[in-house]
C-alpha cells in the first residue's frame, strides 16, 4: 500500500515545532499537480509531458537557471550530435555514433545523458572528459554508467506513469568544469558475419548540472545542542505526518523547506540542518522508555546516528514532487553504490548530493531524490528524499523492490574500490537505527514480492537478507562487488548496534 501526504500553503505556513501527531493514510495522489504550473515553476516537480519530447525540447542548449535563493543550480541540456567515426583511438571503437566535440560552456559540476523513451537501454558506451573550470587542461576520457533503468520507480506506479520519466544514464561527479566533450558508442551486433552498430535511443541529450553554492552556515546553536524537548524516537511504527496549526515559519524558510523539515520535528528544530546523535544517556533512556512500552518485549534499536538533513545539504525543496509518499513499513535496507565515481571530497559530498537530486528531478523526471539516504567515503549519512528519516518514505531505488524497503547510496563508485571503512560504518549505524524501529534484524531474512524487474517477475515472492544489496533485487552490478563484499560486516555491525 502506497499512501500520500500533501501540504497546502496556508498549512504550511504554521507547520509546528513539536512532533508532529499520526494520522491515518490518505489516498495516494502523487503524480497530481497544479495544471498551472509551468516545469520549472518552483513546486511544479518534474516537468509534465506536453507534445512529443523532441518538440518539448529545442535542438539549442537548453539552460534551467537557477533558482532566487541561489541553490537550486542549474543544467544545460545539449543535444547530442552524430559522429560518423571517433578520430580519437582513446574514445572507443570507429563506430557511428553520437556525441559533441569540445566546447566551452557555463560551468558544471555532473554529467550525464538522457534520451526520451525511459523504457529503452542504451546498449554502448558513454565517455566524458571535461576541462577544470578556470583552467586549461582536460581530464582523461571517464566512462559513465549506461544501464540505469535499475534505479528507477516500481513499473506502475504513479511516479513512473507520470509521462515526465526519461531513460538516464547513472550521472558522474566531475567537479568545477566549464568544458565538456562527449562520445556515446553503440554495442555491435554480429548478424550473418557483419557487425552491426545497435541502434541508440531517440532524443539523446547531455546533460550538465550545476549544483549552485553550498548552504549559508547554521547559527551557533544554543545550550541544548540545538536539540528539542520532544522525544528521542517515534513510535514503534510511525506513519504518514498530519498538518497540525503551530507557530509560523522561521525567518528565511519557504514553505516548501518548512513541509520538508516539519516531518522530522520530532528529533530536530524546524529548518535544522542536522539531527544530532543520540549521546549515550539519551540511548540508554530512549531504550528504556521502547522497552516499557513494548511490555516486556526487548526492543532493538540502535542508537540515532547523526543525519544531515535535505536543509543541511541544500536540497532546494522547490524542484520536487510537493507531496510525500508513504508505503505500509520498512521490511529491508538495499545498499547501493551511486556510480557517481570516488573523485570528491567528504567537502563536496552536499554538492553532489545536490547535482544527483537535481539530475533525479530535472533531467531523469523523477518526483525527487532516488534513494532515502545518502552515506559519504567520511561516513556522514544525509537525509535522502523527503518524508521524514523516520517513517516509510517510498524510494525510487531499486525497481521492483521500492515498497517497504529504503535505499542507501555509498556515494562513489565500488567495483574496483575498496568502499573506506567510515563508509560501511555508517551504514550499519543507520540501519541499526531506521531497522529497529520497524522491528527489523540486520542478520535476518525477510520475504519480498516483486513489483517485476530483470531478474523477478511481477509477484513472485523472494527470501533476502533484510540488508541486500541492489543486485539481489536486480541483475546489476551496483553496489559494486568490492562493496557487496562489505555487507556481511555491515549486517554483524548492525546488529551488535541493536543489542543482539
Amino acid at each position: 500500500m502506497v499512501t500520500s501526504v500533501g501540504v497546502t500553503c496556508a498549512a504550511a505556513l504554521t507547520l509546528p515545532l513539536a512532533a508532529p501527531a499520526l494520522s491515518a493514510p490518505v489516498p495516494h495522489a502523487v503524480s497530481a499537480r497544479p495544471p498551472s504550473l509551468s516545469p520549472e515553476s518552483p513546486g511544479a516537480g518534474p516537468p509534465a509531458a506536453t507534445g512529443t519530447p523532441a518538440e518539448s525540447r529545442p535542438a539549442e542548449s537548453r539552460v534551467r537557471e537557477p533558482g532566487a535563493d541561489g541553490l537550486a543550480g542549474s543544467t544545460q541540456s545539449l543535444p547530442l550530435e552524430p559522429l560518423a567515426t571517433s578520430s580519437d583511438r582513446s574514445a572507443g571503437p570507429a563506430t557511428p555514433g553520437r556525441g559533441l566535440d569540445r566546447r566551452t560552456t557555463r560551468p558544471f559540476s555532473l554529467v550525464g545523458v538522457v534520451w526520451d523513451d525511459a523504457e529503452a537501454e542504451l546498449h554502448g558506451t558513454v565517455q566524458v572528459r571535461a576541462r577544470a573550470a578556470g583552467g586549461e587542461s582536460w581530464s582523461d576520457w571517464q566512462d559513465v554508467e549506461t544501464h540505469n533503468t535499475e534505479h528507477a520507480a516500481d513499473l506502475g506506479s504513479d511516479e513512473r506513469a507520470s509521462g515526465a520519466v526519461r531513460g538516464a544514464t547513472a550521472p558522474l561527479w566531475v567537479g568545477p568544469s566549464d568544458g565538456v566533450e562527449v562520445r556515446v558508442q553503440p554495442e555491435t551486433d554480429d548478424q550473418q558475419g557483419r557487425l552491426i552498430a545497435v541502434r541508440l535511443p531517440e532524443g539523446l541529450r547531455l546533460e550538465l548540472v550545476d549544483p549552485g553554492p553550498d548552504p549559508a552556515p547554521e547559527p551557533a546553536a544554543d545550550d541544548s545542542g540545538g536539540r528539542t524537548a520532544a522525544p528521542a524516537r517515534p513510535a514503534a511504527h510511525p506513519g504518514p505526518p498530519t498538518v497540525p496549526t503551530a507557530p509560523v515559519l522561521p525567518e528565511a524558510l519557504t514553505v516548501e523547506s518548512a513541509a520538508a523539515s516539519a516531518v522530522n520535528a520530532e528529533f530536530a528544530p524546524l529548518g535544522a540542518s542536522v539531527i544530532p546523535a543520540l549521546t549515550e544517556a539519551e540511548a540508554a533512556e530512549a531504550a528504556a522508555e521502547a522497552e516499557a512500552e513494548a511490555v516486556g518485549a526487548k526492543p532493538y534499536i540502535g542508537p540515532r546516528p547523526r543525519i544531515v538533513t535535505r536543509k543541511g545539504w541544500g536540497a532546494d525543496e522547490r524542484l520536487r514532487e510537493r507531496n510525500f509518499a508513504y508505503t505500509r513499513t520498512v521490511k529491508a535496507a538495499f545498499v547501493h553504490h551511486s556510480a557517481t565515481g570516488n573523485n570528491y571530497t567528504c567537502k563536496q559530498a552536499p554538492s553532489v548530493l545536490r547535482s544527483i537530486y537535481r539530475y533525479h528531478v530535472k533531467s531523469s523526471g523523477w518526483r525527487d531524490f532516488g534513494y532515502n539516504f545518502a552515506v559519504d567515503k567520511c561516513g556522514n549519512i544525509y537525509e535522502g528524499r523527503a518524508g521524514g528519516v523516520s517513517r516509510a518514505v517510498l524510494g525510487a531505488h531499486t525497481l521492483g523492490f521500492n515498497s517497504n524497503t529504503m535505499g542507501i547510496a555509498v556515494l562513489g563508485s565500488y567495483s574496483s574500490t575498496n568502499p573506506p571503512a567510515a563508509a560501511v560504518a555508517g551504514v550499519s549505524q543507520l540501519t541499526a537505527w531506521k531497522l529497529g524501529l520497524f522491528g527489523r534484524n540486520p542478520k535476518g531474512k525477510v520475504t519480498l514480492v516483486s513489483g517485476g524487474s530483470n531478474k523477478y517477475k511481477k509477484g513472485k515472492k523472494v527470501k533476502m537478507n533484510v540488508i541486500s544489496g541492489h543486485r539481489d533485487g536486480f541483475a546489476t552490478e551496483c553496489p559494486g562487488a568490492r562493496l557487496y563484499k562489505k555487507l556481511g560486516k555491515a549486517r554483524t555491525t548492525s546488529a551488535k548496534l541493536q543489542g543482539r
